[in-house]
Formats: C-alpha cells, sequence, structure tokens
C-alpha cells in the first residue's frame, strides 16, 4: 500500500485523476448558483451544470437548473419529503421567485398555516414554503424557520439575490467570486474551486443579500452575547425539549434509521425515535427502526451499542472494517469532508464507511447525536473547566465552531453517499433551552455524582419507564474515533510514520506556512488535502492547539494540556482513571 511515494514532491495519484472521480462518484442535497456572471446565456448554463455535477453524490435522485438573465441556479436532489413532486428549483407561482434549497425545514406545516397570502402551492415539500413567507416577511422570516438548511433564492422584480445558511451550519455552504466579479454559492467547496479566484467557507447563522452586498448575522442568541446565564434547571423541561427535538427530525416520507455508537447521546436519540414509532406518535415509512454501529472488531462502540439495540428492540446492524481498510479509504475520505483536520478525519473515515453500508440497504435518512458534547461540556477536558464562567464560554466556542467539525463530519460523511443525517440536540428551541441553563449545573464534579453531561443523564433516569440500561445512561464519554477501537488511531500513527520522514516534518513550515502540521499524520493528512484543493482552500481549516477536541483558550486550563500535541480523548488524564477507578 503507498500513498504517493514521496508526499512532499508528488500530488497524489488519486488526484491526479480528480475530474474523472468528481464524474463517477456514487449517487442529501445540493445546491449551485452563479449570480452576475459575464457568460453568455449557453455557457452560463453549461458552467453551473458542470459545477452542479460535482455535488451529485448528495442527490442522486434528480437535478435541475434555472437561468434567468446572467444568473444560473441548479439542484441536485436528494428526496426525503415529497419524492414525486418536490423538484428544485422551486419557482413561486407568479414566476418570480426561483429557489434552490439544501436541508429540510421541520415546522413548515406550521408556518403554513400562519401564512396571511393566499399563496398556492405547487408541491408537498417542506422548502416551498419559503417562497411565500419571503413575500410576507422580507427577510425576517428566517428567524421563523426551524431545521437545517443553507439555500439560495432570486427575487427577479426586485433584481435581488440572497443566500442563508442555518443557525449552527449543519448543512454545508461556500461562497466565492469569479474574476469576472460573479458571486457563487456551493454546497461544497469542490464546486468552486475550478471557477473561482477567491472562496471561503459561509457562516452559520449568516444571510448575504445583494442590495447590502454583504454579510449580516440572522441568529443571536442571548447565550452567546457574553452574558452567563443563569436559568435553573428543570430536567423535565430539558427531558421534553429533547424528545420534540427528536420527533421534528422523524419528519420523512422515505426509509430512515439511526445512528448508534452505543453512548449516551446516540442512544437517547435512538430511545426516543423507538418509542414514539412504536407507540405511534408519528407517522413511519417502515414498521421498525434500524439502528447502524461500526467498530473494528472487538471495539467499545459495537459492544454498547448491541447492549442499547437489544433493550430497545431495533433491526440493529453492526459493520465492523479493518484498520487497512480505513487507510484505503482515507483519500476519499479527504476529498469529501474537504478538510485536514486530524480529529475529524480519524472519526470521519469510519462512518463514511458505515454509511455505504447504509446506502446499500435502502436507508436514505439517519438520526445522529452530534451536538449534545457542545452544549453540555461532554468532552472529558471539560473535568479541568475552572469554573461555570469559563464552562460556559467554552460551550458557546465549541457550539460557534461547530459547522467546521462534527457538522461537516455528520453532514459530508453521509451525503458522500446519498444519505442525510439529522442531528436532533442542534434544534434551535432545544438550544434556546439548554444553553440558558446555568452552567453551574453543566459543572462536572465526580466525587458528588456528576459525570460529563449529567443533566442529560438525569432528564433521562426514570426507573419507572427506563429509556436506556441504567450502565449505558452512566457510560463515560468516548470520542468516536476512538469508540470505534482503538487500535484505529494508534495504525493510522503507525502508517504515517511510514509515509512521512524526519526530514519532510524538519521543512513542514515552508511547505505549509498555515497550519503547519505538529504530526507525520497531520502532514499526511494535509498533503492529500493539498492535492485536491488549491490555496485559498487551506484557509477554510481551523489550526491551533487541542486536546480532546478543545478551542486552543481552554489549553490554558491545565498545564499538562500544553505538553500534549494529541486530539484523542485517551490523552485526557480523567479517561484512564476513571477506567482504573472501574478495576481497581
Amino acid at each position: 500500500r503507498s500513498i504517493p511515494s514521496s508526499i512532499a514532491a508528488a500530488p497524489s495519484a488519486f488526484a491526479a485523476s480528480r475530474r474523472a472521480f468528481r464524474a463517477t462518484t456514487p449517487p442529501e442535497c445540493g445546491i449551485f448558483a452563479i449570480f452576475d456572471s459575464s457568460l453568455k446565456k449557453d455557457q452560463l448554463r453549461r458552467q453551473a451544470l458542470e459545477c452542479a455535477k460535482t455535488l451529485r453524490h448528495r442527490g442522486p435522485d434528480w437535478n435541475g437548473i434555472v437561468v434567468e438573465s446572467n444568473h444560473a441556479i441548479a439542484h441536485e436532489r436528494l428526496a426525503i419529503i415529497d419524492p414525486e413532486s418536490g423538484e428544485q428549483p422551486l419557482i413561486s407561482t407568479d414566476n418570480n421567485i426561483v429557489l434552490s434549497v439544501n436541508g429540510e425545514i421541520y415546522n413548515h406545516l406550521e408556518l403554513r398555516s400562519e401564512l396571511k397570502s393566499g399563496y398556492k402551492f405547487k408541491t408537498n415539500s417542506d422548502c416551498e414554503v419559503i417562497i411565500p413567507l419571503y413575500q410576507e416577511y422580507g427577510l425576517d422570516f428566517i428567524n421563523k424557520l426551524r431545521g437545517m438548511f443553507s439555500f439560495v433564492l432570486y427575487d427577479k422584480k426586485e433584481e435581488r439575490y440572497i443566500a442563508v445558511r442555518d443557525h449552527m451550519g449543519i448543512t454545508p455552504l461556500y461562497m466565492g467570486w469569479g474574476k469576472d466579479g460573479s458571486v457563487m454559492f456551493s454546497s461544497e467547496m469542490k464546486g468552486l474551486i475550478d471557477v473561482c479566484q477567491e472562496f471561503k467557507a459561509f457562516p452559520p447563522g449568516h444571510v448575504y443579500d445583494s442590495k447590502a452586498q454583504d454579510l449580516k448575522k440572522w441568529f443571536n442568541p442571548e447565550w452567546a452575547d457574553g452574558r452567563i446565564p443563569t436559568q435553573k434547571l428543570d430536567l423535565v423541561a430539558v427531558r421534553n425539549a429533547f424528545e420534540k427535538a427528536v420527533e421534528r427530525r422523524m419528519m420523512a416520507d422515505v426509509p430512515w434509521g439511526v445512528l448508534l455508537s452505543g453512548g449516551l447521546d446516540s442512544s437517547l436519540v435512538a430511545s426516543i425515535a423507538k418509542r414514539k414509532q412504536e407507540r405511534g406518535e408519528v407517522p413511519s415509512v417502515l414498521n421498525e427502526v434500524h439502528s447502524f454501529s461500526i467498530g473494528l472488531e472487538g471495539s467499545p462502540d459495537l459492544a454498547a451499542a448491541q447492549k442499547v439495540a437489544d433493550f430497545l428492540g431495533t433491526k440493529h446492524h453492526n459493520y465492523t472494517f479493518t484498520v487497512d481498510q480505513g487507510i484505503d479509504a482515507i483519500e476519499e475520505v479527504i476529498y469529501h469532508l474537504e478538510t485536514y483536520d486530524v480529529t475529524t478525519i480519524r472519526a470521519s473515515t469510519p462512518m463514511f464507511l458505515m454509511s455505504r453500508k447504509i446506502k446499500s440497504i435502502g436507508i436514505k435518512m439517519v438520526l445522529s447525536g452530534e451536538g449534545a458534547d457542545e452544549v453540555f461540556g461532554g468532552y472529558l477536558y471539560f473535568h479541568k473547566a475552572p469554573n461555570k464562567t469559563e464552562f460556559h464560554k467554552e460551550c458557546v466556542r465549541k457550539l460557534e465552531l461547530l459547522y467546521l467539525y462534527d457538522c461537516l463530519r455528520a453532514n459530508k460523511a453521509t451525503s458522500a453517499w446519498g444519505i442525510e443525517a439529522r442531528v436532533p440536540f442542534l434544534d434551535k428551541d432545544f438550544l434556546e433551552l439548554a444553553m440558558n441553563i446555568d452552567p453551574q449545573e453543566k459543572m462536572i464534579d465526580v466525587p458528588g455524582g456528576r459525570i460529563e453531561k449529567w443533566i442529560m443523564r438525569a432528564a433521562f433516569d426514570t426507573p419507572e419507564d427506563p429509556y436506556l440500561p441504567h450502565e449505558v445512561l452512566y457510560r463515560q464519554k468516548e470520542q468516536f474515533s476512538d469508540g470505534v477501537g482503538y487500535s484505529w488511531i494508534d495504525g493510522l500513527k503507525e502508517y504515517a510514520e511510514n509515509e512521512v520522514n524526519d526530514k519532510q516534518m524538519q521543512h513542514a513550515r515552508h511547505r505549509f506556512p498555515h497550519n503547519t502540521p505538529q504530526t507525520k499524520e497531520a502532514y499526511l493528512y494535509r498533503s492529500i488535502f493539498d492535492s485536491y484543493f488549491p490555496d485559498p482552500a487551506q484557509l477554510t481549516v481551523p489550526g491551533g492547539p487541542s486536546i480532546a477536541c478543545s478551542t486552543p483558550a481552554a489549553i490554558e486550563w491545565d498545564k499538562a494540556f500544553k505538553d500534549n500535541a494529541d486530539p484523542s480523548g485517551r490523552a485526557i488524564g480523567v479517561h484512564s482513571d476513571a477506567y482504573k477507578e472501574k478495576s481497581a
């Protein structure tokens, strides 16, 4: 097995055939739009179609394109709601508005019922409600949406276009500029790299308005404005709000399932989904809930997931992979993920492999547990938080950066195979409740009986009608890349050690002056990334020191953090200590 013989000097063979790979990559939705182009209409159409093709893995069910004046709006569709009539781009009944959306609007039925106009809907698509909302409220409508979404909307009469990304950046969106002054938007960076002189990640919770020619923040929660919350903890309210968040995301007209690692977050999602399906509280395409897990043979996650599945009664699929199979997929993972972040790649590779298996049995949507660790301080380094102020500030920092890490992983690792991942912990209303709780309630106090994410554990600790087995409800946090099997990370490090030599590391700062790799594993991933994504793509990936997924600011919490370059959860002493205590 060999990545290029000289990874410092030669581009990857995989990258050399980049365009061929794009065209044949296996069949979530993808949007692409060009505005203010100088191209002739037929040339503009061809360019938009070619760029949109790079996103076809996200939307293998159908594609559409609308060209108006010097603008083109394209859509690659994965049909989850209204598969029969929900083709995009959507056009208003008066033919004035053109809309292309990636994502889902979970409260679309409520919003339809609240409309004052007599708008006549053409489809049953959850996304079409955006059009009459824009007509009635202008940009103020965005805050009414509950869901995950990125979209572009063109208003012909006003000669105005807007682009919007959801509150947390659950769905991806990039923005770029052509040499002719054109403005472009794409669900993935690969749609822009050949046609844009400059591009960047579109920030979450923002709207771009061509009238102002600027980005403006539309999501401005009080919990992120610098104040420390003081709201009293209400465990019943937490439980009810999270159940509602899961229920919203069970809206689908196609077969769906749940990702189940056996940890607290995914197990709670699976438990609630199973309850609601079993008790007939939500309509379901299938008569049973499918659950999925992946790991190396004998990994912690596989055993824990099977235990949860047996308890819940889901139709469970346990998938295994080898270290070699994971390493073989690394290049594809980096191409689809569009990142060189070490932790993200480690965790995304098993998820990428599992998504392919899930796709093969006909599942098109999955529920997942991302976001809980950011909301409740679930990462093991939060054990070292010095006080509630620092604890809350770190939670906010983590949430604000989530679009570059776990949201990116959950979305792109699944959409690579035409699957949509939904994340209830990032529900806008649930965040409003959970992030306004006095952070003292989230502080970890092991001697006092409060381990990480105690609030969620206590909220669902109902012995009279248990959601989960007690040992699962109180299982210690594992990062996904650790939980699939510790030898996975060790195998990646060993492989990188053989592929990158000491001399290359000595000169790493010259080859990679921005975010210089500090380990051979990081060097390997950066080399692959650069072979696919030219300058300025490297600027879209965050950097800085991290310990077990911390932000750089949290490194200051403990002197030992500063001396450890590995982002694995095992790098935190509290993890090994906890296991030593159990075996003592």
